[in-house]
């Protein structure tokens, strides 16, 4: 009995002590307010290649703590969710490449993307990297969504574009890409995607938005 006493206590004390998250209904914009802002005292670019640099950076953050942070600093990649309707409006085809990425040590499946050039408005550079590795241009062109893959140390921005009205060409990929290139259905993508099959990170999250904001629409 004095041992089932002490545990309730310390579940009595655990709750107690335990903080209450805040209810939200609606979450800001990202980036519509200057709330909190870091200070940027001091920043030195520690390595500089052709796709990337890396900048160390003196900060002062709200708390008004000193920190440093190691950043990648990039110009931004666009994303091409490339869709052939023409067959199906429910299940459509999807624009996917296979390609070995050295970083990971295997061969990944991918939705078309690239990085930006520097200047490069974002909706150009999806045009120009779709028709570059896929030899496809599009009618239609849509803003799906831009996020930041892994905003702790990496500054790149992701730009998503939804592409229609797909128009077949020749590819001319750059000489370091070997691009397999699949039209794939959708269903069969989340299929992949369920199985594990799917790996890539800015693949599984477009492909999974794309789905859900099409099944909204139905509703």
């Amino acid at each position: 009995m004095p041992t089932s006493k002490k545990k309730s206590d310390s579940a009595n004390a655990s709750k107690r002590s335990a903080k209450k998250l805040p209810k939200k209904k609606n979450l800001k914009a990202a980036g519509d307010s200057a709330e909190g802002q870091e200070k940027l005292v001091t920043s030195r670019v520690v390595y500089e290649g052709k796709l990337f640099r890396v900048t160390q950076d003196h900060i002062t953050e709200p708390n008004g703590k000193q920190s440093i942070r190691d950043v990648v600093r990039h110009n931004g990649s666009v994303i091409i969710v490339a869709i052939d309707s023409s067959k199906s409006k429910k299940d459509p085809w999807i624009v996917m490449e296979r390609q070995y990425r050295h970083a990971a040590g295997r061969f990944l499946w991918e939705l078309p993307a690239g990085k930006l050039d520097p200047g490069e408005e974002p909706l150009a550079g999806a045009q120009r990297e779709l028709e570059e590795e896929t030899g496809y241009r599009a009618k239609k062109w849509k803003p799906l969504v831009e996020y930041f893959a892994s905003p702790g140390f990496l500054g790149e921005s992701m730009k998503v574009f939804l592409a229609e009205g797909l128009i077949p060409g020749d590819a001319h990929p750059e000489d370091d890409e070997d691009i397999e290139l699949r039209l794939v259905k959708l269903s069969d993508i989340l299929k992949q995607i369920e199985k594990g099959n799917i790996m890539d990170g800015k693949t599984l999250s477009c492909i999974l938005l794309y789905d859900h904001l099409r099944r909204a629409r139905r509703k």
